[in-house]
């Protein structure tokens, strides 16, 4: 819920997850906004606490051009000594980054790769033909995951890993081991997961599921509300039937 944090919260955020993780892996902090100069604000307040890099989603409601992409991507990159993910998600934002675009940018030395999120398997494909190999790509889509690494892709920045991480991160493990009838299974496996936590606006579904499994995560904050109750009892039974009740804690 990034868009209704104050940036107290954000800095307290911050600072809690780094100093917790404690450079056991990476920590990839969110910090776009539809505003270059608080997006740079932000991003500056990442790396005085450490982090280890951005995700920056395109501006939203306001949006811009693609040419007010590549400079707003620019002016960042350069105020800024951490790697940078770009985050293409056209159906949150109303602004679909182009693979043109997308290329451009790929040349600056901080920018490192994409979350792509557009469900358009064509367009990451462009994306990855036209981008060297040492751009990185990640699916956005929980529901795309073998499809876009079988496109080059190198991984995926997972909702439903937030409940079910083991069989998110065997997906990868098994895909890059060339073990792909078993990926595809998984894949298969969690499919109806997946649909029932979309079946809202997001983070609406993924905390009513992290909160059944007892990972307190407390109410959205407004204009988000609570679960559907139709929506929640198939999201209850789409968790039953992976077992995830019997399971214990993550």
């Amino acid at each position: 819920e990034a868009a209704t944090l104050t940036e107290e919260e954000k800095i307290q955020l911050i600072n809690f997850t780094v100093s917790y993780v404690s450079k056991k892996i990476p920590v990839i902090v969110g910090v776009g906004t539809n505003i270059t100069s608080t997006t740079i604000k932000l991003s500056n307040i990442a790396q005085n606490l450490n982090a280890d890099g951005l995700l920056i989603v395109t501006p939203y409601y306001n949006k811009t051009t693609q040419k007010g992409l590549i400079e707003h991507y620019k002016i960042i990159a350069n105020n800024t000594n951490l790697p940078i993910i770009l985050y293409n998600v056209p159906s949150r934002t109303g602004l679909n980054m182009l693979p043109a675009t997308v290329k451009e940018l790929s040349y600056i030395k901080n920018i490192i790769g994409i979350k792509e999120a557009s469900g358009d398997i064509s367009q990451v494909m462009h994306i990855k033909s036209i981008c060297n190999d040492d751009f990185s790509i990640y699916s956005g889509n929980d529901d795309q995951i073998l499809p876009m690494l079988a496109l080059g892709a190198h991984g995926v920045i997972s909702t439903c890993a937030n409940i079910i991480p083991r069989e998110v991160s065997q997906i990868n493990k098994l895909f890059f081991e060339s073990r792909l009838d078993e990926c595809l299974k998984l894949q298969l496996s969690i499919i109806h997961l997946i649909h029932s936590l979309f079946s809202e606006v997001n983070p609406i579904p993924i905390k009513a599921a992290m909160n059944l499994l007892g990972l307190n995560t407390g109410k959205c904050r407004g204009p988000l509300t609570d679960m559907e109750h139709s929506n929640l009892k198939k999201l209850k039974e789409s968790m039953e039937g992976l077992k995830l009740f019997a399971r214990g804690h993550i």
